[in-house]
Protein backbone atom coordinates (compact mmCIF):
# COMPACT_ATOMS: atom_id res chain seq x y z
CA UNK A 1 0.00 0.00 0.00
CA UNK A 2 1.57 3.43 -0.95
CA UNK A 3 2.45 6.04 1.76
CA UNK A 4 -0.28 8.24 1.60
CA UNK A 5 1.56 11.45 1.81
CA UNK A 6 3.21 10.73 -1.37
CA UNK A 7 -0.17 10.14 -3.20
CA UNK A 8 -1.05 13.54 -1.68
CA UNK A 9 2.57 14.37 -3.15
CA UNK A 10 1.80 12.86 -6.76
CA UNK A 11 -1.87 14.13 -6.88
CA UNK A 12 -0.58 18.08 -5.82
CA UNK A 13 2.28 18.09 -8.31
CA UNK A 14 0.04 17.21 -10.90
CA UNK A 15 -2.63 19.68 -10.34
CA UNK A 16 -0.57 22.54 -9.51
CA UNK A 17 2.51 21.17 -12.22
CA UNK A 18 5.35 22.59 -9.93
CA UNK A 19 7.01 20.94 -7.02
CA UNK A 20 7.64 24.45 -5.55
CA UNK A 21 3.81 25.26 -5.30
CA UNK A 22 3.19 21.89 -4.17
CA UNK A 23 5.73 22.05 -1.48
CA UNK A 24 3.34 25.48 -0.69
CA UNK A 25 0.06 24.23 -0.57
CA UNK A 26 1.00 20.72 1.74
CA UNK A 27 3.14 23.04 4.23
CA UNK A 28 6.03 21.20 3.12
CA UNK A 29 9.28 21.86 2.02
CA UNK A 30 10.51 21.18 -2.40
CA UNK A 31 12.78 18.50 -0.90
CA UNK A 32 10.51 16.58 1.02
CA UNK A 33 7.42 16.70 -2.01
CA UNK A 34 10.55 15.56 -4.46
CA UNK A 35 11.50 12.72 -2.42
CA UNK A 36 8.09 11.63 -2.01
CA UNK A 37 7.65 11.58 -5.50
CA UNK A 38 11.24 9.71 -6.20
CA UNK A 39 9.33 7.12 -3.40
CA UNK A 40 6.03 6.48 -5.08
CA UNK A 41 8.04 6.04 -8.83
CA UNK A 42 10.71 3.92 -7.43
CA UNK A 43 8.18 1.36 -5.89
CA UNK A 44 5.96 1.45 -8.88
CA UNK A 45 9.21 1.20 -11.42
CA UNK A 46 7.04 4.04 -13.22
CA UNK A 47 8.03 7.21 -14.27
CA UNK A 48 5.39 9.24 -13.62
CA UNK A 49 6.64 13.21 -14.65
CA UNK A 50 8.54 14.67 -17.15
CA UNK A 51 9.61 17.75 -17.02
CA UNK A 52 9.42 20.42 -19.51
CA UNK A 53 10.23 24.52 -19.60
CA UNK A 54 6.32 25.49 -18.60
CA UNK A 55 7.19 23.06 -15.63
CA UNK A 56 6.68 19.56 -14.25
CA UNK A 57 3.67 17.61 -16.78
CA UNK A 58 2.12 14.00 -16.22
CA UNK A 59 3.36 11.20 -18.57
CA UNK A 60 0.91 8.84 -20.22
CA UNK A 61 1.34 6.56 -16.98
CA UNK A 62 1.04 9.17 -14.59
CA UNK A 63 -2.22 10.84 -16.17
CA UNK A 64 -3.57 7.50 -16.78
CA UNK A 65 -2.61 6.54 -12.69
CA UNK A 66 -4.16 10.26 -11.49
CA UNK A 67 -7.96 9.27 -11.36
CA UNK A 68 -6.95 6.29 -9.23
CA UNK A 69 -5.15 8.86 -6.78
CA UNK A 70 -7.66 11.41 -6.79
CA UNK A 71 -10.02 8.70 -5.94
CA UNK A 72 -7.87 7.02 -3.23
CA UNK A 73 -7.50 10.23 -1.53
CA UNK A 74 -11.50 11.52 -1.83
CA UNK A 75 -12.34 7.76 -0.13
CA UNK A 76 -9.35 8.63 2.69
CA UNK A 77 -11.03 11.78 3.19
CA UNK A 78 -14.62 10.46 3.77
CA UNK A 79 -12.93 7.42 6.10
CA UNK A 80 -11.43 10.52 8.13
CA UNK A 81 -14.86 12.35 7.96
CA UNK A 82 -16.81 9.71 9.57
CA UNK A 83 -14.51 8.49 11.89
CA UNK A 84 -14.57 12.12 13.56
CA UNK A 85 -18.53 11.91 13.27
CA UNK A 86 -18.71 8.84 15.24
CA UNK A 87 -16.98 10.78 18.05
CA UNK A 88 -20.13 13.04 18.15
CA UNK A 89 -22.55 10.53 17.10
CA UNK A 90 -25.45 9.96 20.28
CA UNK A 91 -25.49 6.09 20.77
CA UNK A 92 -27.15 3.91 23.33
CA UNK A 93 -30.89 3.43 24.94
CA UNK A 94 -33.22 6.11 25.73
CA UNK A 95 -35.99 4.49 27.92
CA UNK A 96 -39.21 6.81 27.45
CA UNK A 97 -42.08 6.37 30.01
CA UNK A 98 -45.50 7.47 27.98
CA UNK A 99 -48.56 7.93 28.93
CA UNK A 100 -52.23 8.47 27.11
CA UNK A 101 -52.53 8.38 23.69
CA UNK A 102 -49.57 8.39 21.26
CA UNK A 103 -51.21 11.75 19.22
CA UNK A 104 -51.83 13.58 22.37
CA UNK A 105 -48.22 13.87 23.34
CA UNK A 106 -46.84 13.90 19.63
CA UNK A 107 -44.92 10.83 20.00
CA UNK A 108 -44.78 10.08 16.50
CA UNK A 109 -43.30 13.37 15.83
CA UNK A 110 -40.85 12.89 18.66
CA UNK A 111 -39.48 9.55 17.73
CA UNK A 112 -39.18 10.30 13.81
CA UNK A 113 -37.17 13.52 14.61
CA UNK A 114 -35.06 11.33 17.22
CA UNK A 115 -34.31 9.02 14.96
CA UNK A 116 -32.85 11.31 12.08
CA UNK A 117 -30.71 13.11 14.60
CA UNK A 118 -29.56 10.13 15.98
CA UNK A 119 -29.73 6.83 13.95
CA UNK A 120 -27.69 4.63 16.30
CA UNK A 121 -29.57 5.57 18.93
CA UNK A 122 -31.90 2.71 20.15
CA UNK A 123 -35.56 3.43 22.04
CA UNK A 124 -37.59 1.51 24.32
CA UNK A 125 -41.29 3.03 25.44
CA UNK A 126 -42.93 1.81 28.37
CA UNK A 127 -46.59 2.97 28.39
CA UNK A 128 -47.64 3.88 32.22
CA UNK A 129 -49.75 6.32 34.62
CA UNK A 130 -47.93 9.59 34.82
CA UNK A 131 -47.94 9.21 38.69
CA UNK A 132 -45.61 5.90 37.99
CA UNK A 133 -43.27 7.55 34.93
CA UNK A 134 -42.38 9.89 37.72
CA UNK A 135 -41.32 7.22 39.96
CA UNK A 136 -39.34 5.41 37.27
CA UNK A 137 -37.37 8.79 36.43
CA UNK A 138 -36.57 9.79 40.05
CA UNK A 139 -34.94 6.41 40.41
CA UNK A 140 -33.38 5.54 37.41
CA UNK A 141 -35.65 2.85 35.64
CA UNK A 142 -36.95 5.21 32.77
CA UNK A 143 -34.64 7.99 31.22
CA UNK A 144 -37.37 10.19 30.57
CA UNK A 145 -40.99 10.89 30.16
CA UNK A 146 -43.86 12.70 29.93
CA UNK A 147 -45.86 13.62 33.58
CA UNK A 148 -49.16 15.21 33.72
CA UNK A 149 -49.85 17.99 37.31
CA UNK A 150 -51.68 21.16 37.16
CA UNK A 151 -50.37 23.93 35.19
CA UNK A 152 -47.11 25.41 36.71
CA UNK A 153 -46.82 22.44 39.41
CA UNK A 154 -45.18 19.43 37.58
CA UNK A 155 -44.23 16.92 40.07
CA UNK A 156 -44.19 19.62 42.75
CA UNK A 157 -41.40 20.41 45.10
CA UNK A 158 -41.28 17.52 47.00
CA UNK A 159 -39.21 16.07 44.72
CA UNK A 160 -36.90 18.83 43.60
CA UNK A 161 -34.29 16.00 41.30
CA UNK A 162 -36.97 15.82 38.45
CA UNK A 163 -37.18 18.29 36.46
CA UNK A 164 -40.22 19.18 34.05
CA UNK A 165 -40.42 21.17 30.98
CA UNK A 166 -44.59 21.87 30.16
CA UNK A 167 -45.41 21.60 26.78
CA UNK A 168 -49.36 22.09 26.80
CA UNK A 169 -52.32 23.00 28.62
CA UNK A 170 -55.69 21.43 28.54
CA UNK A 171 -58.43 21.02 30.72
CA UNK A 172 -60.31 17.94 32.12
CA UNK A 173 -64.40 18.19 32.14
CA UNK A 174 -65.99 15.69 34.40
CA UNK A 175 -68.18 13.27 31.91
CA UNK A 176 -71.29 11.46 32.92
CA UNK A 177 -72.81 8.42 30.54
CA UNK A 178 -75.67 9.21 28.11
CA UNK A 179 -79.29 10.26 29.45
CA UNK A 180 -77.60 10.98 32.97
CA UNK A 181 -78.39 14.74 32.15
CA UNK A 182 -81.58 14.81 34.73
CA UNK A 183 -79.55 13.08 37.40
CA UNK A 184 -77.02 15.75 37.22
CA UNK A 185 -79.20 18.67 39.53
CA UNK A 186 -76.02 20.60 40.32
CA UNK A 187 -72.39 21.29 39.00
CA UNK A 188 -71.25 21.69 42.42
CA UNK A 189 -68.50 19.24 44.02
CA UNK A 190 -70.86 17.93 47.06
CA UNK A 191 -73.47 16.65 44.94
CA UNK A 192 -71.08 15.26 41.98
CA UNK A 193 -68.91 13.02 44.70
CA UNK A 194 -72.15 11.93 45.75
CA UNK A 195 -72.92 10.28 42.50
CA UNK A 196 -71.39 7.04 41.22
CA UNK A 197 -67.82 7.15 40.14
CA UNK A 198 -65.26 5.76 38.20
CA UNK A 199 -61.92 5.96 40.30
CA UNK A 200 -58.47 5.14 39.16
CA UNK A 201 -55.06 4.44 41.39
CA UNK A 202 -53.04 7.11 43.18
CA UNK A 203 -50.75 7.38 40.52
CA UNK A 204 -52.76 8.57 38.00
CA UNK A 205 -53.55 12.29 37.19
CA UNK A 206 -57.34 11.67 37.65
CA UNK A 207 -57.00 10.72 40.92
CA UNK A 208 -54.50 13.55 42.15
CA UNK A 209 -56.84 16.23 39.95
CA UNK A 210 -60.10 14.88 42.26
CA UNK A 211 -58.20 14.63 45.74
CA UNK A 212 -56.54 18.44 45.19
CA UNK A 213 -60.16 19.37 44.40
CA UNK A 214 -62.26 17.18 46.85
CA UNK A 215 -59.60 17.22 49.95
CA UNK A 216 -59.80 20.93 51.14
CA UNK A 217 -63.89 20.48 50.53
CA UNK A 218 -63.81 17.74 52.81
CA UNK A 219 -65.00 15.37 50.53
CA UNK A 220 -64.12 11.83 48.74
CA UNK A 221 -65.79 10.28 45.53
CA UNK A 222 -68.32 7.53 45.81
CA UNK A 223 -66.09 4.91 43.79
CA UNK A 224 -67.94 1.84 42.20
CA UNK A 225 -65.41 0.41 40.06
CA UNK A 226 -61.56 1.28 39.60
CA UNK A 227 -59.59 1.14 36.57
CA UNK A 228 -55.61 2.26 35.52
CA UNK A 229 -56.31 2.80 31.71
CA UNK A 230 -58.20 5.32 29.81
CA UNK A 231 -59.93 3.88 27.31
CA UNK A 232 -61.50 1.32 29.80
CA UNK A 233 -62.58 3.98 32.02
CA UNK A 234 -64.41 6.03 29.15
CA UNK A 235 -66.19 2.42 28.14
CA UNK A 236 -67.30 1.98 31.73
CA UNK A 237 -68.87 5.49 31.28
CA UNK A 238 -70.68 4.68 28.11
CA UNK A 239 -72.03 1.89 29.64
CA UNK A 240 -73.56 3.47 32.72
CA UNK A 241 -71.37 3.19 35.38
CA UNK A 242 -70.88 6.41 36.76
CA UNK A 243 -69.19 9.60 36.36
CA UNK A 244 -65.34 9.65 35.51
CA UNK A 245 -62.98 12.95 34.36
CA UNK A 246 -62.06 12.99 30.59
CA UNK A 247 -59.57 15.20 28.55
CA UNK A 248 -61.28 18.44 27.06
CA UNK A 249 -60.90 16.80 23.24
CA UNK A 250 -62.13 13.36 24.22
CA UNK A 251 -64.70 14.50 26.59
CA UNK A 252 -66.10 16.74 23.35
CA UNK A 253 -66.02 13.67 21.16
CA UNK A 254 -67.47 11.53 23.20
CA UNK A 255 -70.38 14.02 23.74
CA UNK A 256 -70.70 13.84 19.96
CA UNK A 257 -70.31 10.68 18.97
CA UNK A 258 -71.34 8.61 22.04
CA UNK A 259 -74.02 11.03 23.47
CA UNK A 260 -71.39 11.11 26.73
CA UNK A 261 -73.15 13.91 29.26
CA UNK A 262 -70.00 16.65 29.70
CA UNK A 263 -70.96 18.56 33.06
CA UNK A 264 -70.97 22.46 32.50
CA UNK A 265 -69.00 24.65 34.37
CA UNK A 266 -66.64 22.10 36.22
CA UNK A 267 -63.28 22.40 34.47
CA UNK A 268 -59.83 20.86 35.90
CA UNK A 269 -56.81 22.46 34.41
CA UNK A 270 -53.98 20.28 33.59
CA UNK A 271 -50.33 20.22 31.64
CA UNK A 272 -48.72 18.32 30.04
CA UNK A 273 -44.55 18.33 30.92
CA UNK A 274 -41.47 16.00 29.86
CA UNK A 275 -39.26 14.78 32.67
CA UNK A 276 -35.92 14.08 33.09
CA UNK A 277 -33.33 13.54 36.12
CA UNK A 278 -31.56 16.92 37.13
CA UNK A 279 -28.74 14.80 37.91
CA UNK A 280 -28.31 13.25 34.31
CA UNK A 281 -29.40 16.08 32.21
CA UNK A 282 -26.06 16.40 30.91
CA UNK A 283 -25.88 12.99 29.78
CA UNK A 284 -25.46 12.66 25.61
CA UNK A 285 -28.89 10.34 25.17
CA UNK A 286 -30.81 12.90 27.61
CA UNK A 287 -29.43 16.28 26.27
CA UNK A 288 -30.55 15.15 23.08
CA UNK A 289 -33.91 14.04 23.72
CA UNK A 290 -34.36 16.96 25.39
CA UNK A 291 -33.27 19.12 22.32
CA UNK A 292 -35.43 17.11 19.88
CA UNK A 293 -38.40 16.99 22.28
CA UNK A 294 -37.94 21.20 22.14
CA UNK A 295 -37.69 21.41 18.87
CA UNK A 296 -40.42 19.37 17.91
CA UNK A 297 -43.24 21.27 20.21
CA UNK A 298 -41.71 24.45 19.38
CA UNK A 299 -42.18 23.84 15.70
CA UNK A 300 -45.71 22.41 16.26
CA UNK A 301 -46.80 25.76 18.16
CA UNK A 302 -45.70 27.89 15.00
CA UNK A 303 -47.21 25.55 12.31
Amino acid sequence: MHPLQSLRAFVTVAREGSVSRAAERLHLTQPAVSLKLKQLQDELDLQLFQRKPQGLVLTPDGQALLPSAEKALAAMAAFDQNARALHSTVRGRLRIGTIVDPEFIRLGAFLHRLVERAPQLETELRQGMSGSVLEQVRDGRLDVGYFLAPPGIGPGPQIPEVVHRELASFHYYVVAPPGWGSRILSSDWPSLAAMPWITTPENSVHHRLLKGTLDPLGLSPNGVAQVDQEACMLDLVRAGVGLSLARDALAMAERQERGLVVVEGVQLPCALSFIWHRDRQDEPVIAEAIEVLSSVWSLASVA
